[in-house]
C-alpha cells in the first residue's frame, strides 16, 4: 500500500483544478480511498477529474464519493480476459461479407473491377451512430459537406446551454495583479502596432507537415540538447561536459535530456539521462537523484548535473545546475505615451453540451463595453471535444461555424478602434491538427483590423513583448513532472519551466493529443527572449504571477464543461519602459468570470 496521504497534499492537488474540499468528512473519505486503492494525491485527483467530467462536472459530496468509488475506483484493477481468435486459413471476402460500412465496401469492391449487387446493399443494416458523417462526404478540412446559410446556423436552431444561462457568479474576480479598485479598463483609442518579434519565427499558412524523416527528428532533438548545453556552460562557467555513460572514478559534469525508462509515468526510480551525439554518442544511462537536495524534473527537460559514474551502469548526481531564463527584451527608454489595454480570452467559446455560443456572445458584449486597444482570442473556436459535434449533431460545416463567429466579432469591433489578434489551435476541427499550428486562413476577408498568428508566437505590441500559446502546456507538464520536495507554488514552478527551458513546449515525448512537426518545432516553438507578458491558458487554476521578471497569466478558458469560466483584462503603463527590465510593476491585470 501507499503511504498515508495528508490533508495538505489532497487540498493542494485539488486546488490546482479550482476544487475546494469543503469538509473534514470529505477529506477523511478521500484519504480512505487513497489507502484502499493505492493512490497518491495526484492519482486521486486525476481519477476524480476524469469521473467528474464524464458525469458533467459533479461536485464533491459524500454520496457522490460513494458513486465514484463504485463506478470508477473499484473497476481500476478489473481485467477483461482476452479472447484469442484462431484462424484456420485466409478468408476471402466479397461485397456481402466485407466488415465495413456499405459505402466503403462498395468503393473498395469496385476498385478491383467487381460489380456491386445493389439489391443486397439496400438491405445492409446501418451501424450507430446513425447520423455520423462518412469520410467520403466530408470536405478537406474534416467538415461535413453541408450547404451553409445564415438561417441554418443560429442560436434559434441550436440547444441553449441551460447551466450556463442559470449561472450566478458572472463578473467574479478570481485573480488579479496591481490595484484594480475602480480601475478604468477602456483603451486609449490610439493606433496600435502589432508585429512578430522575430518574423522568421512565423509559421507559413500553407506549410507541409507529415513529411518529416526520423533522421531529421533526431537532429532536431540533438540540437536542442547542444544549444541548452552551450547556454548552461556559459551561465555556470562549466569548463566542459563529460561523456555521460563512460565509467570514471572522478567527479564529472554531464548534460542531457531527462527521459523515462519505460512508457509509464516518470518517477524517481525511472529517470534516465540521454546525452547528445557530440559528447555522449546519444547514449542513455539511468540517473540516480537520491542525493539531490531538491529537483523538479519532467521528460524532455535538458539539465546539467555533477556526480559520479564509477561503473558505467548508473550516474549518481549530487548537484543539479538550474537553467536560467533568457534576458528580458530591449525596448526604448521612452515608450509611447499613456497605456495599452488588452482583453484576452481562450476557447472553447461555447459550453461542451451546446453549439449556441452564448458565452461568445457575452464576450463580444464585454469587448463593446471595455473597448480595449487589443483583443486577443485564442482557439479552439470549433472544439473537437464538444459533445454535440461528437454525436454528429452539427447542422453546418465546421468552416461555416468559424467564419460565422469571426464575422460576428469583426463586425462588432470594426468601429471601436479595437485591434483583433487570433491565435490558432490544433484542437480546431476546421484547421490543421498539427503543432506548431499555422495561422487561420482568412480568404476574401474584408476586415483589416483582424490579424492571425500561429500557435505559439512571440508578438511585439507597441514595444511590449508578449509570448502567446493556446496549447495547455501547463496541464501536460503537470501530468508528467516529479518534484522533491513538492513545494507550495506548483503552478509557478510549471510556468518557470517554460522560461528556463526557453521553449513554449519543452515536454518530450509530447502529450498524446499533440501531433508535433519537429522540423517546424525547432524554428518556431523556442522563446527568443523572456517576454514581458506570457499568456498560458490552462485547465489549472487561474493566476497572475511575477516569474523571473515576466508577468505570467493563466486567463483560464472561456468555458469549462457545461459552465462558463474566465477571461482576462490587462493594462500596461507604456510611458515607464526600461530596457531589459521587468514591467510587472507597470501592469494591472484581472481574471474574471464571464
Amino acid at each position: 500500500m501507499t503511504s498515508f496521504v495528508s490533508e495538505e497534499e489532497l487540498a493542494d492537488e485539488f486546488s490546482m483544478f479550482g476544487v475546494e474540499l469543503s469538509s473534514e468528512e470529505i477529506i477523511a473519505k478521500l484519504q480512505e480511498l487513497c489507502t484502499m486503492h493505492r493512490l497518491d494525491a495526484g492519482g486521486m485527483v486525476t481519477e476524480w477529474m476524469a469521473f467528474a467530467h464524464s458525469k458533467k462536472n459533479l461536485t464533491i459530496e459524500m454520496d457522490v464519493l460513494e458513486q465514484f468509488e463504485r463506478e470508477r475506483l473499484s473497476k481500476r484493477h478489473q481485467k477483461t480476459p482476452k479472447t484469442i481468435k484462431k484462424e484456420n486459413g485466409p478468408v476471402i471476402h466479397s461485397i456481402d461479407s466485407l466488415p465495413m460500412d456499405v459505402e466503403g465496401a462498395e468503393e473498395l469492391y469496385s476498385a478491383y473491377g467487381g460489380k456491386t449487387p445493389t439489391s443486397k446493399i439496400s438491405n445492409k443494416r446501418q451501424h450507430t451512430p446513425e447520423n455520423a458523417p462518412l469520410k467520403r462526404f466530408t470536405g478537406p478540412n474534416r467538415s461535413p459537406a453541408a450547404p451553409f446559410s445564415p438561417a441554418s446556423f443560429s442560436p434559434a436552431s441550436t440547444t441553449p446551454a441551460k447551466k450556463y444561462i442559470s449561472r450566478t457568479n458572472s463578473g467574479e474576480v478570481v485573480a488579479s495583479e496591481g490595484n484594480t479598485n475602480d480601475f478604468a479598463w477602456h483603451g486609449s483609442g490610439k493606433e496600435v502596432k502589432i508585429e512578430s518579434f522575430i518574423p522568421e519565427q512565423t509559421v507559413s499558412r500553407k506549410f507541409k507537415y507529415m513529411f518529416q524523416k526520423m533522421s531529421d527528428k533526431r537532429d532536431v532533438l540533438n540540437d536542442l540538447i547542444e544549444d541548452m548545453a552551450d547556454h548552461l556552460q556559459k551561465v555556470h562557467n562549466i569548463e566542459e561536459f563529460s561523456h555521460a555513460v563512460l565509467p570514471t572514478q572522478e567527479e564529472v559534469t554531464v548534460c542531457g535530456r531527462v527521459c523515462c525508462d519505460s512508457n509509464g509515468k516518470l518517477n524517481a526510480k525511472s529517470v534516465v539521462l540521454e546525452g547528445s551525439i557530440d559528447t555522449s554518442a546519444g547514449k542513455v544511462i539511468p540517473l540516480d537523484v537520491s542525493q539531490l537536495k531538491e529537483y523538479a524534473l519532467f521528460p524532455g527537460q535538458i539539465v546539467a548535473l555533477t556526480g559520479h559514474n564509477s561503473t558505467g551502469q548508473k550516474f549518481v548526481a549530487n548537484k543539479l545546475f538550474e537553467s536560467v531564463a533568457l534576458p528580458l527584451p530591449d525596448c526604448p527608454e521612452e515608450g509611447s505615451s499613456g497605456r495599452l489595454t488588452l482583453l484576452v480570452a481562450a476557447g472553447p467559446f461555447t459550453t461542451s453540451d451546446s453549439l449556441s455560443y452564448e458565452p461568445f456572445t457575452d464576450l463580444v458584449e464585454q469587448i463593446r463595453l471595455m473597448r480595449p486597444d487589443v483583443c486577443i482570442l485564442m482557439g479552439p473556436f470549433v472544439d473537437g471535444k464538444n459533445t454535440e459535434i461528437e454525436n454528429g449533431n452539427c447542422p453546418v460545416s465546421y468552416d461555416a461555424i468559424f467564419h460565422a463567429k469571426l464575422e460576428e466579432i469583426a463586425n462588432a469591433t470594426e468601429n471601436l478602434n479595437v485591434q483583433m489578434v487570433l491565435i490558432s489551435s490544433s484542437r480546431d476541427l476546421h484547421h490543421d491538427p498539427v503543432y506548431p499550428t499555422p495561422p487561420y486562413r482568412l480568404e476574401n476577408f474584408r476586415h483589416k483590423h483582424v490579424k492571425c498568428f500561429s500557435d505559439p508566437c512571440t508578438l511585439k505590441i507597441n514595444d511590449i513583448v508578449f509570448g502567446l500559446t493556446s496549447t495547455d502546456v501547463m496541464f501536460h507538464l503537470g501530468n508528467e513532472e516529479i518534484a522533491f520536495p513538492s513545494g507550495s507554488d506548483r503552478l509557478g514552478r510549471l510556468t518557470q519551466h517554460l522560461l528556463t527551458q526557453h521553449s513554449y513546449y519543452p515536454l518530450c515525448p509530447p502529450n498524446e493529443e499533440m501531433c508535433v512537426d519537429f522540423e517546424k518545432f525547432q524554428t518556431t516553438c523556442f522563446l527568443p527572449t523572456t517576454p514581458h507578458v506570457l499568456v498560458v491558458p490552462s485547465e489549472f487554476k487561474q493566476f497572475v504571477k511575477d516569474i523571473k521578471g515576466c508577468c505570467c497569466i493563466n486567463p483560464g478558458r472561456l468555458t469549462k464543461g457545461l459552465t462558463g469560466s474566465t477571461f482576462a483584462k490587462i493594462a500596461i503603463q507604456t510611458n515607464k519602459l526600461s530596457s531589459r527590465q521587468s514591467l510587472v510593476k507597470n501592469i494591472t491585470a484581472q481574471v474574471l468570470r464571464i
